[in-house]
């Protein structure tokens, strides 16, 4: 039986149009905008409001100590990148890291991918300048095109349509990866073992070792290997495109509430973050589990007033706070925050961003990432979560299953000349699939030493 919309509730879901609403594009043509939003409007949704609660579920569970958070994908997704190989890699580095991590945890892992719909960007600037020449900034696929002719750099909502489309494309593939046999443990678990066979990573056959005998003691009393064919795996995009998010609102016929059915899980970034902004009200009145980045000025009264806003009532899993302070930070700004916020009681996830604040500019000149900076950060974390005796829930992290050279260092020894072999990416440096592997495994050492 269906429940009815409250008519209050529907007409909050636009409150956002008359706040400041910041990092949002400059369309030419509001009555294309507005032909594309309408058709938006009538097309199914990406994913559906139970799947949404199954996954509050679970970050609950995270944020109880009970499972842990591996959210990973690309910066910025591109609609050229969208293809069945480059999907299908991403959704493996993320399954091998996960293995790993439930065997060191020994913990469920939720598995997220920054997927099916990661094509709008933050810039700090809204215009950029070459050799006289002043352009918008490139701000993501779903807006506009990275090359630097007003052609294609002129926000275009057809582009919103084109992001649906590929964001459907690609959960269908995802669907398909992680319940067709491909997720299966036992293949997983074959393709860890190629990885420490290369030379480069020796120093995680024990951890291999360990995880192959727990695989073959499984088998030998007996373990139902086909009911490990399938996975759950959740999608999730920072929702900083409000004429996409809003258009993709769908009212839950079980509950009458209103999801976001264009992701799972939707986050706010540290730029839209504002108590009296667009994003913050307009993800007030949606019911899927938000997340909310919080970099080194954030404030121990910020998070409250973000909680007071975003889950007043203290629901479990609602709030996952993504901490970003920067590795030579993170020791000493990160007590502050999660003191003031347990000590308010209200239950919140602690997941940690170890990509964003620590951006470097090589000697080359590219836009990069140190590998030790990255795990230095991780490492922070589970220190200080470890020593106020709160619980450290999950990573979120910028990755590729290629093998990009974009972040300097892990065993690879990626130096800054290595940069300039494959440095693909469109906006931020991203862990390629060995690095990413390797992650997995040096926090399975953190975790040992807890």
């Amino acid at each position: 039986m269906s429940v009815e919309p409250d008519p209050a509730v529907v007409e909050g879901l636009d409150a956002w149009r008359s706040l400041p609403a910041g990092q949002q594009p400059q369309w030419p043509d509001q009555d294309a905008l507005a032909a594309v939003t309408a058709r938006l409007e009538k097309l199914p949704p990406l994913v559906f409001a139970g799947e949404s609660d199954a996954l509050r579920a679970q970050l609950a569970a995270a944020g109880r100590g009970e499972a842990f958070l591996l959210q990973g994908g690309d910066c910025a997704e591109t609609f050229a990148e969208s293809t069945a190989d480059n999907i299908r890699n991403k959704i493996k580095t993320i399954l091998q890291m996960a293995v790993v991590l439930t065997y060191g945890a020994s913990l469920p892992v939720v598995k997220m991918g920054r997927m099916a719909g990661q094509y709008a960007k933050p810039r700090s600037s809204d215009s950029e300048t070459r050799d006289g020449v002043t352009l918008p900034a490139f701000r993501g696929d779903i807006i506009n095109g990275y090359d630097f002719t007003t052609e294609a750099r002129t926000p275009d909502p057809q582009r919103l349509l084109e992001a649906y489309h590929t964001s459907a494309s690609t959960l269908n593939l995802i669907r398909a990866f992680t319940t067709g046999g491909f997720a299966s443990l036992l293949r997983v678990h074959e393709w860890n073992r190629g990885f420490t066979t290369n030379p480069a990573y020796k120093r995680y056959d024990e951890i291999a070792a360990e995880i192959d005998r727990a695989i073959r003691f499984m088998a030998a009393c007996g373990a139902d290997f086909d009911a490990l064919r399938t996975v759950d795996f959740y999608s999730s995009h920072e929702g900083l495109l409000l004429d996409y998010e809003r258009p993709l609102t769908r009212i839950d016929s079980r509950t009458g509430l209103p999801y976001d059915c264009s992701a799972h899980f939707l986050w706010i970034g540290e730029r839209t973050r504002e108590l009296g902004g667009a994003h913050v009200d307009y993800f007030s009145r949606v019911h899927n589990p938000i997340g909310i980045k919080l970099g080194p000025t954030s404030s121990g009264d910020d998070a409250i007033a973000l909680m007071d806003r975003l889950n007043p009532t203290g629901e479990e899993g609602r709030i996952t706070f993504v901490t970003r302070m920067g590795a030579g930070k993170v020791r000493d700004l990160l007590p502050a925050l999660v003191e003031k916020v347990t000590a308010d009681g209200r239950p919140v996830t602690w997941v940690c961003d170890p990509m964003h604040g620590n951006g470097i500019t090589s000697a080359t000149g590219y836009k990069t990432r140190r590998f030790s900076d990255v795990m230095d950060e991780v490492a922070g974390f589970f220190e200080v979560h470890r020593s106020l005796g709160t619980v450290p829930g999950g990573l979120h992290i910028e990755l590729t299953g290629d093998d990009v050279t974009e972040v300097l260092g892990g065993s690879e020894e990626i130096d800054d000349e290595g940069l300039a072999r494959r440095y693909e990416t469109l906006v931020d440096p991203r862990l390629n699939h060995q690095q990413s592997l390797e992650l997995a495994f040096q926090v399975v050492e953190l975790l040992r030493r807890a």
